[in-house]
């Protein structure tokens, strides 16, 4: 995807496929808000109320298919990035500072859907430990407040009393991460380190709980 008509256009394909804004907003890799804006753009488009629909978003979209479709380059990104959560874990233990890491049993990746779960089995693999996978709430998100809860997924491990590497392709508001990270807590869980891909919006933790990422995507100017 190129440029904005080619985001528009795919959101409207999204939505006569029957998506909801928060899945469209997965599949794009843009905000659930930009997700909306795209289809009431698309909407727009042609009517006599173009010019006043839409006024622009401030979002940035990470297009990484290039990675993702290919199963050497995916493979070789997931261990990256599992090097990474590998790393913090090694330098918390060495400081003392950390307070993660103390649940038994072992260890969990956690895959938040749909896009996180292929880099999360790839973590699972690199790392020896078990692979669940959660569903945010977005992906029944259509307007206005995020009312539902999301799930875990009964045909994946589960995270009670285990220490819990989260997972995600890219971070946009931060939203769905600290989400996951407060399901894995009320689950019983421990989440004591999340990975992403891309960050776009520079976080260090959320809830508490550290944030790495392999690439930071900062907007410089107005």
């Amino acid at each position: 995807m190129k440029d904005v008509e080619d985001l528009t256009e795919s959101a409207g394909e999204l939505t006569e496929q029957g998506l909801s804004r928060g899945e469209i907003a997965d599949e794009l890799n843009v905000s659930r808000e930009t997700a909306a804006w795209l289809v009431e753009r698309g909407d727009a488009e042609g009517s006599a109320d173009a010019g006043e629909a839409t006024s622009g978003t401030d979002d940035i979209h990470v297009d990484w298919s290039t990675v993702g479709e290919d199963g050497d380059r995916l493979s070789s990104v997931g261990a990256a990035l599992a090097g990474a959560l590998a790393e913090h874990e090694r330098a918390t233990d060495r400081s003392g500072d950390g307070d993660g890491g103390d649940a038994g049993g072992t260890p969990v990746t956690v895959g938040v859907e749909k896009a996180g779960v292929p880099l999360a089995t790839v973590v699972a693999r690199e790392l020896g430990t078990d692979l669940a996978t959660y569903a945010p709430s977005k992906h029944r998100w259509e307007e206005g407040d995020l009312d539902e809860e999301g799930i875990f997924s009964r045909n994946f491990a589960t995270v009670e009393g285990r220490s819990c590497y989260v997972v995600d392709d890219t971070v946009t508001s931060g939203t769905t991460m600290t989400e996951a990270v407060r399901a894995v807590a009320a689950a019983g869980g421990e989440p004591v380190v999340c990975g992403v891909l891309a960050d776009k919006r520079g976080l260090d933790a959320v809830d508490g709980v550290p944030v790495r990422s392999l690439l930071q995507v900062i907007r410089v100017g107005d």
